[in-house]
């Protein structure tokens, strides 16, 4: 960042220069966005979601605490405080300023005001803690999918009209079966696909499935023999598929067929800069990634970012 700053300044020089000789003011470069954002030590990410204009939420899964930022000026701070037991994975917002939380080993999901971070619904799935682990979700106009990372099965909370919430028991339970419902694949991320089909990654078993998600039936996606294992987050735009790889410090950029039923790597991003990643979001240009860091011990003192790397 210092090299780029000291790159800056010579033409801002030259420019006030001959500014003062008669020729025309040159304007001043846009400042550009940090390539790093610094999270508090001991935070323990693993959620991300962009929401309106450059802000950004992550979310703890040690107690949690959602933290809220600026990709531009790379300031932020707690929104939700953590407290013991909430530990959240993936989160979401929707299109009317609700974050939604994956309440990863709490068996359920919980949706806050993105403004405020008051809690404004909590909905439990089931009470079987070290038996189910609610990981990802994804928002569909209809419905909010949850995926489990122990157990063969999607958690949907359907939406009224308008977006409007339901009662904290209006949810269902998907079964799953195909591939979607094999034991110990560890389903993780999840995005909706253009015809309301669901796209589900296999972490442990380095897989895709697409699902359908009024029946559970599922089916694997053709990568021409290409591996997504560790894959977590997933972040879908048009064809373009980014299958974030957390302990492989890999992140795969697939080239998805017309239908959605193949797919072929273009090109993996790599570099220190990935520490085991865990999810992400586009903005413009670029891809932000939360480092989880879950080759670590997580101690109050151990550093967690969020990293920029072009799309």
């Amino acid at each position: 960042m210092r090299k780029l700053l000291s790159l800056l300044i010579v033409p801002l020089v030259a420019a006030a220069t001959l500014a003062t000789v008669g020729s025309p003011a040159t304007a001043h470069p846009t400042k550009p966005f940090p390539a790093r954002i610094a999270l508090p030590d001991g935070f323990t990410p693993e959620g991300l979601t962009i929401g309106r204009g450059t802000t950004v939420y992550v979310g703890s899964i040690l107690d949690g605490a959602v933290w809220r930022g600026d990709l531009r000026t790379g300031r932020g701070s707690v929104l939700i405080p953590g407290t013991p037991g909430t530990d959240k994975a993936g989160l979401k917002l929707d299109e009317h300023g609700r974050l939604w939380t994956a309440d990863y080993s709490g068996g359920g999901a919980s949706v806050y005001d993105a403004d405020t971070g008051a809690k404004l619904a909590h909905y439990q799935f089931n009470d079987q803690p070290g038996v189910s682990y609610i990981n990802d979700l994804v928002i569909t106009e209809r419905a909010v999918y949850f995926t489990d990372s122990a157990l063969q099965v999607l958690y949907v909370v359907p939406l009224g009209p308008g977006g409007r919430l339901p009662a904290p028991t209006a949810f269902r339970v998907l079964r799953l079966s195909g591939p979607a419902a094999t034991p110990d694949v560890y389903h993780n991320g999840i995005v909706e696909l253009p015809d309301g089909d669901l796209l589900v990654a296999q972490m442990l078993s380095g897989t895709l499935v697409r699902i359908d998600p009024r029946t559970g039936h599922s089916r694997l996606v053709d990568l021409g023999g290409y591996s997504v294992e560790r894959a977590d987050g997933l972040v879908l735009r048009g064809r373009t598929l980014y299958v974030i790889r957390n302990l492989s410090n890999v992140i795969a950029v697939v080239r998805m067929n017309a239908g959605f039923t193949a797919g072929v790597v273009q090109r993996e991003v790599t570099g220190p800069q990935l520490r085991s990643p865990a999810t992400g979001d586009l903005l413009g240009s670029a891809l932000y990634v939360v480092n989880g860091r879950f080759d670590v011990e997580s101690t109050p003192s151990t550093d967690y970012d969020i990293i920029r790397v072009p799309a």
